[in-house]
């Protein structure tokens, strides 16, 4: 056991001293340490009852015979930092966790671990730590909230941030806003659609890393306390068996979460995390995957926020499980952490709600959720969640509306500026450039709320998993690095073909040369932590991780 090297021999006596001042027994001394990451706090709101969630997780791995240790780590509600600085914080927080839990994994040389968290940058993180560490791990996701209610219909967080936009309209009065505001969110867990933190927990489920069923579990259901219970005891088990996350996070289970991800139209963030999780694994991944993958399988649920199906009715169609019994003939044979192969799983699930869970042959679409596109505008790439984009708009043509940064084209937006056709196009927001490849959820729910149905959004940004609409976001290489999106100019035609996957600048290539030449990247002093990710941060196409 890793553990021995800080509790086996005389040498080791004043390292065992402070173990005993922990209240480590003698018998506890031969028994497998097994480490916590707990994302706990009082400001996520998915993360406010993982203090006991950890707790059931300590009582599983006591069970099972081994001895638990609980540390921190630290989470940002994306949904509190969104539209203003803190946003650039959020993406640059996922180096941090996993730094974080491999700095406690690697310092105290546990034996094995068990991550528990819930929001958007806090399970990506864990999962590039436990890649990274290679120690027998667990996941435990919080659990999505149960969604919100009012006048007869559910509600969720995006309802309120497309409210902003139906309030500048002078379709909605501010009372009505706040009537909604004090409804939509009744409790504890992420936000209820297929948004990144519930797609995040989904693909580690489909990837192998958490027990089955887990991903769906709403956060107030027992059921997420027994997993936790059953997740400390196998974690357990898998240090006795060596498992390692290496063993499981494979090219063939990386593609399986790929396919989970199509069926399910899930946040475009996930191919950041995927890219990133499968660097730490040593595993090659990169963009092409995603579009062969998603030629293959259909769109089967139609969820939240393109469609109108909550994490709570998966959860009551069977949950990822069942998902894995509808794609079972694409699926590859993986081993996951609960010694059961993905096959197996999927042959052993029911689909409990087949409105909910469409099949492969009778679809909502034929196309999986998301797409790359490339094209003069984007040559390495960019993505689009095209289950959340109407038939009508996977084609169009129009002028450039171009903004160096999100608050101006948001202040635009609410002014009435933006016109039907236009491309709106908002730069200097990718890894590099803004630092921190901020979402731009407040402009795209700004335009819903408005009621404009022919305006694309092209941005070197990110895209919350609330987004929906013509969004293209991730556009590589991004602005601050020069990429093309840097010389685009006001009134310039953007062609956009998500049937033909392309993004195109309609720009005679002397014109762009001239301009480039003429370009200069900005310079301004960044102080602090955006400061250190900017200067080390990849592109957008290789994950935004840091070199």
């Amino acid at each position: 056991m890793r553990s021995e090297s800080v509790k086996k021999g005389y040498h080791r006596a004043p390292n065992r001293a402070l173990l005993r001042s922990l209240g480590v027994t003698d018998r506890e001394m031969d028994l497998p340490f097994i480490g916590i990451a707990n994302a706990y706090s009082t400001i996520v709101p998915g993360h406010t009852h993982l203090r006991t969630i950890s707790a059931k997780v300590g009582e599983g791995i006591a069970a099972a015979g081994g001895v638990p240790f609980e540390f921190g780590v630290i989470g940002v509600c994306d949904g509190i930092a969104m539209g203003h600085e803190g946003m650039r914080y959020s993406l640059p927080s996922r180096e941090n966790i996993a730094d974080a839990v491999e700095l406690m994994v690697e310092a105290h040389r546990f034996d094995g671990l068990v991550c528990v968290g819930t929001c958007d940058k806090i399970v990506p993180g864990m999962l590039m730590a436990v890649a990274r560490c290679n120690v027998p791990a667990v996941v435990v996701t919080g659990g999505p909230m149960l969604s919100g209610y009012t006048a007869g219909r559910e509600l969720s967080l995006i309802d309120i941030f497309e409210g902003v936009g139906r309030v500048a309209a002078g379709a909605m009065s501010e009372e009505e806003l706040a009537e909604l505001e004090c409804c939509a969110m009744p409790g504890c867990g992420s936000c209820q659609g297929l948004y990144t933190a519930n797609t995040m927990a989904c693909i580690t489920e489909a990837v192998g890393m958490s027990l089955p069923g887990c991903a769906a579990v709403p956060a107030v259901d027992a059921a997420k306390l027994r997993i936790a219970r059953e997740s400390g005891e196998r974690v357990v088990d898998l240090v006795r068996e060596n498992v390692r996350p290496r063993d499981i996070i494979t090219a063939a289970s990386l593609r399986n979460a790929v396919r989970v991800d199509m069926a399910l139209g899930g946040s475009t963030n996930t191919v950041l995390h995927l890219m990133a999780v499968a660097r730490e694994a040593e595993v090659p991944l990169d963009l092409d995957v995603f579009n062969s993958i998603g030629e293959q399988i259909p769109h089967i649920c139609h969820m939240q926020p393109a469609g109108p199906h909550s994490m709570l009715a998966l959860y009551r169609a069977g949950g990822i499980p069942a998902v894995l019994q509808r794609l079972a003939p694409y699926l590859e044979d993986c081993p996951t952490v609960s010694g059961l192969s993905t096959r197996t799983i999927a042959e052993r699930a029911a689909v409990t709600d087949a409105g909910v869970l469409k099949t492969v042959d009778e679809p909502v679409s034929p196309a999986g959720g998301l797409k790359i596109v490339r094209g003069t505008l984007a040559p390495d790439g960019a993505v689009v969640k095209c289950a959340a984009v109407p038939q009508e708009m996977w084609r169009h043509r129009g002028p450039a509306r171009v903004f160096d940064g999100e608050q101006d084209a948001m202040a635009a937006i609410l002014r009435r500026e933006i016109d039907e056709g236009d491309v709106v196009v908002i730069r200097y927001e990718g890894p590099r450039g803004g630092p921190g490849m901020p979402e731009m959820l407040s402009p795209t729910s700004a335009l819903m709320g408005l009621g404009y149905v022919q305006v694309v959004l092209v941005t070197d940004g990110r895209f919350s998993g609330g987004t929906r609409g013509p969004c293209i976001g991730h556009v590589a290489p991004e602005a601050a690095a020069g990429g093309p999106i840097a010389l685009v100019r006001e009134g310039d035609e953007i062609d956009v073909d998500l049937h033909e996957k392309r993004l195109d600048l309609l720009v005679d290539p002397e014109a762009l040369e001239e301009r480039r030449r003429e370009w200069k990247p900005p310079s301004r002093r960044i102080p602090g932590v955006l400061g250190r990710y900017a200067r080390t941060v990849e592109q957008a196409n290789l994950g935004a991780v840091q070199r």
